[in-house]
This record gives C-alpha cells, sequence and structure tokens, in this order.
C-alpha cells in the first residue's frame, strides 16, 4: 500500500493562498498610498520595511512607538460577520497612543494570526487597517500573516498592531507640563471604541442582539490625530490621555504628576446611549468607570485660557467640554458629584 506524502498543506497551511493574500496586499497598498509616496520605499516581499525619514522635516526628532491589538471585540466581529472596520480598530488603538505624546503617525505594520486564510475575510480586515492609516495620515509600510492551525479553530483569529510617530522634542507631550489649576477637556468617544468587551460579551449571553446593539457594537473606535496634531502645533495641550482600558479613572491618572490631584465632576460627563444601556445591566457606578469609556474616548489637560481657542478646532459632534481640573493635594484623584446615567 503506497503511503500519503506529509506536506505543509495537508497540516492545515497553505501557502499559495497566503501569497494570493499577499499580492492582494501590495496592490491595494499601492493603490492606496500611492506607489511614488516620498517616504515609501518598496516593501513587498522584502524581510524588512523601509521608510525614508531623510524627507521628514523635524527638527530634534524624537520616535515614538506603541503596540496594541482590539481584544474580544474580534469575537463580535466574527458573530456578525463584520471585518471592514475591525482594521480600523486596529490602528486606533495604536496612533491613539502615539498622539498622547504629540507624535505625528509615520507608519504601521498588522500581525494577523488565523486558523485558515479566508481571503474574502481577510482581505476586508486589510482594507479597514488601510482605512485607518489613511484617516491617520500614516502608511501601512509591511506585516505579518500567519495560518496556524491548530492554535486558533478554522474561524478564529487575532489581530496586533505596531505604529511609529515622531514628534520635535520641544513639541513632546508630557506630564510634567500639567500646572495647578489646569483644565480637563473630554473629547467624545465613538461608542464603546475596543474596551471592556468581556464584559459586555458576558452580558450579550442573555439577551437578544437587536439593530441598535449590532450597530453601536461594531462601530468603529475613533480616531482622533488630526483634531490633537493640530492642537499639538500651536502649543496648546500640557498633557493627554488615550482613555482605553482602565477607563477614564485610571488612564487621566497616567497623565498627571504625582505632586497634582484630578479633580473629575462625573455629572459633567455626557454618556451615551450605549453605556445607559449597559449600566441597567447591574453594573455600579465605579466598575463602568474603570472598564468603559463612557463617552469620553481622549482627554487633554490645558491651561484654562486656551479653552475657547481649543473649542475652535473641532467640529461639532467631537468638541471637547470640560470635565475637571488640576489641583495641588497628595491624592491621586478626586471623583465629584455623581454619574447622570
Amino acid at each position: 500500500m503506497k503511503k500519503t506524502k506529509n506536506s505543509y498543506k495537508k497540516s492545515g497551511v497553505n501557502i499559495e493562498t497566503a501569497d494570493k493574500f499577499t499580492k492582494f496586499i501590495g496592490s491595494y497598498s499601492k493603490q492606496a498610498f500611492k506607489v511614488k509616496n516620498k517616504f515609501l520605499l518598496d516593501n513587498i516581499g522584502n524581510f524588512g520595511s523601509l521608510f525614508d525619514l531623510n524627507k521628514i522635516k523635524v527638527k530634534d526628532p524624537i520616535l515614538v512607538s506603541t503596540t496594541d491589538g482590539v481584544g474580544t471585540k474580534l469575537e463580535l466581529s466574527n458573530k456578525f460577520k463584520k471585518f471592514d472596520t475591525i482594521g480600523i480598530d486596529l490602528v486606533a488603538m495604536c496612533v491613539n497612543d502615539l498622539i498622547v505624546q504629540g507624535a505625528r503617525p509615520l507608519f504601521f505594520l498588522d500581525y494577523i494570526a488565523v486558523g485558515k486564510i479566508n481571503l474574502v475575510k481577510m482581505k476586508n480586515i486589510v482594507k479597514g487597517i488601510i482605512k485607518g492609516c489613511k484617516i491617520s495620515k500614516c502608511i501601512l509600510v509591511g506585516g505579518e500573516t500567519a495560518e496556524m492551525p491548530g492554535t486558533y479553530s478554522r474561524n478564529k483569529f487575532d489581530l496586533a498592531g505596531f505604529a511609529v510617530g515622531i514628534v520635535s522634542r520641544k513639541n513632546l507631550i508630557h506630564k510634567n507640563k500639567v500646572n495647578n489649576n489646569d483644565i480637563i477637556l473630554a473629547i467624545p468617544s465613538n461608542g464603546l471604541h475596543s474596551n471592556g468587551f468581556s464584559l459586555v460579551r458576558q452580558i450579550l449571553r442573555k439577551k437578544k442582539i437587536n439593530i441598535f446593539l449590532k450597530k453601536e457594537l461594531m462601530k468603529p473606535t475613533k480616531i482622533y490625530v488630526n483634531y490633537i496634531l493640530k492642537l499639538v502645533e500651536k502649543k496648546l495641550v500640557n498633557s493627554s490621555a488615550h482613555i482605553t482600558g482602565g477607563g477614564l479613572i485610571e488612564n487621566i491618572t497616567r497623565s498627571v504628576p504625582k505632586n497634582l490631584t484630578v479633580n473629575l465632576d462625573l455629572s459633567k460627563i455626557r454618556v451615551q446611549k450605549i453605556f445607559k444601556w449597559l449600566k441597567k445591566e447591574n453594573i455600579d457606578d465605579y466598575e463602568m468607570l474603570k472598564t468603559f469609556n463612557c463617552g469620553i474616548g481622549f482627554c487633554i489637560i490645558v491651561n484654562k485660557n486656551n479653552v475657547k481657542k481649543i473649542e475652535s478646532f473641532f467640529d461639532k459632534k467631537y468638541k471637547p467640554y470640560k470635565i475637571g481640573y488640576i489641583s495641588k493635594s497628595k491624592r491621586k484623584i478626586k471623583l465629584l458629584n455623581k454619574i447622570k446615567w
């Protein structure tokens, strides 16, 4: 009896399909970013991605790097078979971290791990990644796709992103620039963004998912790059915070030095409908505030004399509003009043 020869394909890894996907990324990226982009060199097929820093005109430059993922929002992406926005989430989670320090995003790389490559699904994911890059004015320079049968079941996948940005040393945002009596401004979120989804999914096990929920749950994370960088250019931001895992309480305190206190007036928070829905599911106020953004995607700490000027840089939907101030105290944070659900 003739034995069947073993092969990589029979083990569950299809190199031919992966090559087709790589070619798609190459052609789609060239179209999206224009091959003659002055910063982008020919990266397709190389072992490393190249980016020409000589053409970046920044005095006394500092590079800033971030990496992040999308978390268990991926499970809902699979559940709803909606893959065209999850890539925007991936880019947003990284570039929104870059701008906390005033850095302009330069380039982005992705890592996609799957049980089995589904070309339609993967193409939609990458289209979302490229859209996120275009919104934040950075370039997808490379990445990695890993087909891993046995580690991931057939339909499961994971995403990770890596971004690099640049900022002039004089424009670097640092918590040491925060002063007593500075104002804390909240910039509205676009909904849940990409945090707290393990708790959300636990609640959904006992719920019927209607059109409202499906729409809210899959809204891509808001990208704040263009707003914040305009403020950085005008030197209007003393410190800032991207409100992600840990919610408002844990993230805002990271952006203030130890000798100063964050005073938050919870009654000022403009709570969106999706958070009011979650609150009704027997979650206490503190748990809500440390798990979800509760309607605030980004915070900036600014001089009180600059508030009106700062507001002029935003469109109506994302116009920042005052939720607190900085004072001198030994306490890390003071929570004032109650949130209005």
